[in-house]
This record gives C-alpha cells, sequence and structure tokens, in this order.
C-alpha cells in the first residue's frame, strides 16, 4: 500500500520534521510512505522516502493517483491565523483524496483557531470525509464533537518520538539550559531585550551553560545571533537538522525556556523542567495538560530582574514531570499509532 503524507515538511521546521519523523516511525511496515515536501531531495536524503514537490500541482496529483491513502501528518494545519491560505491548500488536497476514493486520515491534528466562517466550513467537510481522525488537543476534540464527527483524542505524536544522542553535547560545560525562541510579532524588541536581560541574570546566578537551539533557521537563527553577545562565553548555538537529535539535546538539559510547542514536548518527554513563553494557543493547551509553568507573551513581565528570578526559582525548586507522567504521555500518545494500523491494515 502506497501512503501520500501531506503537512509542512521540507520546510526547516523542526517540530514539523518531529512529526514526520514519528509518522514515518509509526506507519504500518506495509506501508509504503510518499512525502509531499518543501524540499524533496532533503526529505529523501534524510529518511530514505519518495518525495515530491507540495507545491507542483501536477506533480501532487499524480503522486494522488499513484496512491491508496492520504494523511494529514500532524500539527496545526488546519487553522487561518498564521495563514489564509493554509487551510484552502491543505484541504483541497484532501477533497482531491476523498473524491479520489483514497481512504483519507487526519493524524495527530491541532485543529484552529479558524476564524473565518469558510474556513470553519471546509474544515468541517474535510474532517467529515475521512476515514479515521486524531487530534492532540481537548480543543480540537471539543469542534469535532460539535461538528458530530467521531475522533480519537491522545497526546502530540512527538511525545512517542525516539531520540537520539548528540554528538558532543557532553563535552559541553554543565548543567545546561536550553532556551528556544522564534520570531513572532508579539516577541517585540523591548521584550526580547528584557528576556536577554533576564537570561544574562540568570546565567550568572546558576552558572549554567545556555544552548540556544533554533527550532527554524529562518525563524530562529537570527533571534539565537542577537542574544548570544551578551553571553560570551557561556552559551552555544546549536543548530541540528535531524528531529531525533533535536529531541536528544534535551537529555543533557537541565531546563528548558521556550516558545516553541515542540521543542516544550521534546524537553519535558525527556525529563528536563520546562518555562514555557506562548505566542499560540496551542502552547497553553500543553501547558494546561501537563501543568507547565510560564506567560503569555503578551503578557510578559516587562521586570528582567522579576524573570530572571521567576527561571531561578523554577530551575532551583520545579519539578519535572514524573517518569510515571512521562510513560503514560508516551504510552497514549503511541494511539495514533493504532490509529493508522485500524485505518490502512484492519480495515
Amino acid at each position: 500500500m502506497r501512503v501520500l503524507l501531506s503537512g509542512y515538511y521540507g520546510k526547516g521546521n523542526g517540530g514539523d520534521e518531529a512529526l514526520l519523523a514519528t509518522l514515518l516511525q509509526m506507519l504500518p511496515p506495509s506501508v509504503t510512505p510518499v512525502v509531499l515536501s518543501g524540499n524533496p531531495e532533503e526529505t529523501n536524503s534524510r529518511y530514505g522516502v519518495e518525495a515530491c514537490d507540495r507545491m507542483a500541482p501536477f506533480t501532487v496529483l499524480q503522486a494522488l493517483r499513484s496512491c491508496d491513502a492520504f494523511i494529514w501528518g500532524g500539527g496545526s494545519l488546519i487553522q487561518d491565523t498564521t495563514s489564509a491560505v493554509s487551510p484552502f491548500y491543505y484541504g483541497l488536497i484532501m477533497t482531491l483524496a476523498q473524491k479520489m476514493g483514497l481512504k483519507t486520515i487526519a493524524w495527530g491534528q491541532g485543529i484552529g483557531p479558524l476564524r473565518r466562517s469558510v474556513t470553519r466550513w471546509l474544515a468541517q467537510q474535510n474532517f467529515g470525509g475521512c476515514t479515521k481522525v486524531s487530534v492532540r488537543d481537548r480543543a480540537s476534540a471539543a469542534l469535532l464533537t460539535d461538528w458530530q464527527i467521531p475522533f480519537i483524542l491522545a497526546p502530540d505524536p512527538v511525545w512517542a518520538l525516539q531520540s537520539k544522542p548528540v554528538p558532543g553535547l557532553w563535552d559541553l560545560p554543565a548543567p545546561r539550559v536550553a532556551v528556544t525562541l522564534r520570531n513572532h510579532p508579539q516577541l517585540t524588541q523591548t521584550r526580547l531585550a528584557n528576556l536577554t536581560r533576564a537570561l544574562v541574570d540568570f546565567q550568572k546566578a546558576t552558572q549554567t551553560f545556555i544552548l540556544l537551539l533554533p527550532f527554524q533557521k529562518s525563524e530562529d537563527l537570527e533571534i539565537a545571533q542577537a542574544i548570544q553577545p551578551q553571553l560570551k562565553d557561556v552559551s552555544k548555538i546549536l543548530c541540528l537538522e535531524e528531529p531525533e537529535l533535536l529531541k536528544g539535546v534535551f537529555r543533557g538539559v537541565e531546563m528548558a525556556i521556550g516558545m516553541r510547542l515542540h521543542s516544550l514536548i521534546m524537553a519535558a518527554s525527556e525529563g528536563c523542567r520546562c518555562f514555557a513563553l506562548s505566542y499560540d494557543p496551542k502552547v497553553n493547551r500543553l501547558m494546561e495538560d501537563v501543568d507547565m509553568p510560564g506567560w503569555d507573551l503578551a503578557n510578559l513581565p516587562d521586570d528582567p530582574n522579576f524573570i530572571s528570578t521567576t527561571w531561578m526559582e523554577h530551575y532551583a525548586n520545579g519539578d519535572p514531570l514524573s517518569a510515571e507522567k512521562i510513560q503514560y504521555l508516551v504510552d497514549r500518545a503511541l494511539i495514533h499509532r493504532e490509529v493508522l494500523r485500524e485505518a490502512l491494515i484492519d480495515d
């Protein structure tokens, strides 16, 4: 069986690449994946799978015709806040797959926000036509319940991603703290300056080594480069492309301060203390689900001293998730694997 995988793949985003890596780990062995990618050569090289250009209409149509099933592969694909185009792109391909009679699966989805009536209608039609649907949070589940569409609810699939050790990580000074910030309108120059000042004070007080971890170079690297001169000799920018290695970083880190959802999921799943800086409802949902401390960026305290003191308190006295809680979340995340098996094999 050939299965076409669609997501924000091949665009250099560590979280979306982690979703793809997890999906490939969870697919039944008898399935041959074909990936729609923004960089087919890189996707082919990294994962050893067939890949084609996600933005070439004729190529996408050919790929659909060559496959038996189609999967929306995880993440916030169906939302209209980051881009009004996104739900139409993914929705059109899903509609084509359903019209062509392919089995269709919405896998590990975080639905919304959907602010426009037309995108809500399209999403309802698409999800309603799926063979199987799995979602990663309660807000998405509530939306599908309103639409009377059957679904499975389980934690984000990346909880179950198998990590790899990072060569050279243990040669860096310890203890280590990882920081993942991304470009966003809410991360104003003033807020970035306050976070940087707080990070400098935090480092001095704790004598930690700061790992600046860009999850998407195009969005994160410039910010890391702006921060690092303030942390001369006590920090390192670590650029990793392979999602299993990105997750492996958190094996050797005492605490993570992060904006990106999957940086926080990876860190928490490796037993790391986490402090969230939320720019999106999906991060707030994670904070609620696992009782993770943090601030909405829009409400970030404007006193760097208060920020650094809060981080120090969490570093000294905060608790990571227990081994039992992590195992529970990993086991629950593996339900997404069962969804794939039931849709692709058992049916």
